[in-house]
């Protein structure tokens, strides 16, 4: 899938949750809807991506929420 699209669905799954009061929650939601509903292909590129200069077009939020719960968003998991 193209990495832009990528990024592009990812920040507006950020969007959506940006509006929670809790930020710990917010990036708990976006990393489990990335879990819940991303193929794993997907969850390996977007994890990819953010090693890479494309991450500096990501939400706060994705960034945050790949980097926090990588382990859990890993496809093998």
């Amino acid at each position: 899938m193209d990495g832009n699209n990528l990024v592009r669905m990812a920040n507006r799954i950020a969007d959506f949750f940006e509006s929670l009061p809790d930020r710990e929650e917010a990036l708990g939601e976006v990393a489990t809807h990335l879990h819940k509903f991303w193929d794993p292909r997907m969850r390996a590129q977007i994890l990819a991506l953010a090693d890479t200069p494309e991450a500096a077009e990501m939400h706060l939020l994705v960034r945050e929420a790949l980097a926090r719960h990588r382990a859990r968003l890993t496809p093998s998991n």
